[in-house]
């Protein structure tokens, strides 16, 4: 099947491409609300979200850079005189 082109652009691609990008864009809104469901139900159990947020940045983080991370968090707090 010949592609339709339009100004020369492959209409049935673009169109394809762009339906591709829209399930997905409704995948992540479902993921992202699902997301916000679970921080509530932590919430709603006592936990603080801020710092599982912090926690989940940080498990994303590889071993040298999270050391990094805090040797400068702990340098910067010495230096404020905050320990």
């Amino acid at each position: 099947m010949a592609e339709t082109e339009v100004g020369g652009i492959a209409a049935d691609r673009l169109r394809s491409l762009i339906e591709r990008i829209e399930r997905l864009e409704e995948e992540k809104s479902g993921i992202a609300s699902d997301i916000r469901d679970i921080f509530a139900e932590a919430k709603g159990a006592g936990f603080d979200v801020k710092i599982m947020r912090t926690i989940l940045k940080l498990r994303k983080m590889n071993d040298s850079d999270r050391n990094e991370q805090e040797l400068l968090l702990d340098t910067y707090k010495d230096a404020l005189g905050m320990k």
